[in-house]
């Protein structure tokens, strides 16, 4: 019987909700905190398991994600990249933090190199002014859109972009679990 074959021979409608089902309480560990690296979220998504379909998880996931601290959002960004910049290793997340950045890299006239070279300035304003780095869901969006959106959160104070920074993260988690599904 195939691997994500049910008894009674019906195959699986979602092969990636199986195996992650299927995963020992600390491999699903591993796999969650390539989505997002916040040790209580990944307790308690994994707490939730098994999910019933993927609506179920996902939802769950992105509950969780709603109340994401200042003190998380610092550690969660020590694994992201940089905008602009590639993730090192070869590992799943890295591939995915490079996909999702695709777009931004995508401008290669002279009118996106130069909104590169803006962005890199505002970026280093950003850090500068918050003492971390710009962290955005970048998937899907280029330079223009990013440089856009960066320069309006430079007018944040600490608290509100420390808020916007979690509901990005949110956002990324919520891909990555998307991804993580569909990498069966």
């Amino acid at each position: 019987m195939a691997e994500n074959t049910p008894p009674g021979g019906a195959v699986d409608p979602d092969p990636g909700l199986a195996r992650l089902n299927a995963l020992t309480t600390e491999s699903l560990r591993t796999e969650l905190a390539q989505c997002l690296d916040i040790d209580r979220w990944v307790e308690e998504v994994a707490a939730g398991a098994p999910f019933p379909d993927r609506e179920a998880l996902l939802s769950h996931a992105d509950a969780h994600a709603r109340g994401i601290t200042g003190e998380e959002v610092a550690g969660a960004l020590a694994r992201h990249p940089r905008i602009g910049e590639k993730a090192e290793g070869k590992g799943t997340e890295a591939n995915w933090s490079r996909g999702e950045q695709s777009a931004f890299a995508s401008g290669t006239d002279d009118a996106g190199a130069k909104v590169q070279r803006i962005f890199a300035f505002a970026q280093k304003e950003y850090e500068d002014r918050f003492g971390q780095i710009y962290l955005v869901c970048a998937s899907g969006r280029g330079p223009r859109e990013l440089l856009a959106d960066l320069v309006e959160r430079l007018y944040n104070d600490r608290g509100t972009e420390l808020a916007v920074v979690g509901d990005e993260l949110r956002k990324i988690a919520g891909l990555r679990l998307v991804k993580l599904l569909e990498s069966v």
